[in-house]
């Protein structure tokens, strides 16, 4: 365990620094696995994370040493399987609350659980819950965030931006990381009191293209259509043009 000056009650508290790892998430699970009890909030953090993953198995591409991509573990025992959704709202808006001090303008959340700024990725989540019966046993949510790279690859520079970028100067890593581990426990420490009910408010409120005319696919098929919001069970809610909402679960559409 290493102790650090987080201000923060659990979340980081247990902070665990690596050079290079496959994924975070995959090193955290395996820590968790043990014999050994490791503490809720137990984050792992990378210079370099050579196969990260993002949703749909999708690979996350950092620069070594310039941005944050790190994993974090909580224990939602209190959250119905039913209702896991409401994690990745928590962690979105989180991230999206520390971002607006950086970056005032333009912030959204790409349903499930990217943060945009504009038409641009900034940061990605992937959470990995291990489920008991009724109960979740774990959640291990890994972070993605490009703070300080200035160049991306050529496939996908159009699509990606950094705080740096934008802002034209370097910020402190693990500043950031301290701002993060506190939104993220103030949120959870909420939600777990019962006092989670606006969660999804602010999540449907931050949405990208929310009620904004967009094209979709659906099973091959390009339709267009409003995002209205997202269902307690985290279900995309588009209107298309010609129909009535329509629910949509992770792999079921896609943002053209």
């Amino acid at each position: 365990m290493q102790n650090n000056t987080f201000s923060t009650l659990f979340v980081g508290q247990n902070l665990i620094k690596l050079s290079a790892v496959d994924s975070t998430n995959n090193y955290l699970k395996n820590l968790a696995s043990n014999s050994e009890p490791l503490p809720e909030g137990t984050v792992i953090m990378a210079e370099h994370q050579f196969a990260g993953r993002g949703q749909l198995d999708n690979v996350w591409y950092a620069e070594p040493g310039k941005n944050l991509t790190f994993s974090l573990l909580l224990r939602p025992s209190f959250v119905p399987v039913e209702k896991q959704f409401v994690l990745n709202m928590l962690v979105s808006i989180a991230l999206n609350n520390v971002l607006l001090k950086y970056l005032p303008q333009g912030l959204s959340v790409k349903w499930p659980n990217d943060i945009y700024v504009d038409d641009k990725k900034i940061g990605g989540v992937l959470i990995e819950n291990v489920l008991v019966g009724s109960t979740i046993k774990q959640s291990i949510i890994g972070i993605g965030l490009n703070i300080n790279q200035s160049v991306f690859a050529e496939d996908v520079n159009n699509r990606m931006v950094s705080i740096s970028q934008i802002l034209q100067q370097d910020v402190n890593l693990m500043v950031l990381l301290n701002e993060i581990c506190i939104q993220i426990e103030q949120l959870y420490l909420k939600l777990k009191s019962g006092q989670g009910t606006s969660l999804h408010d602010l999540y449907v409120n931050k949405l990208y293209r929310l009620n904004k005319l967009a094209k979709y696919s659906h099973n091959g098929e390009v339709f267009e259509g409003k995002i209205e919001g997202v269902s307690p069970y985290g279900l995309l809610q588009i209107k298309p043009l010609d129909g009535p909402v329509v629910e949509f679960g992770f792999k079921e559409v896609a943002f053209i």
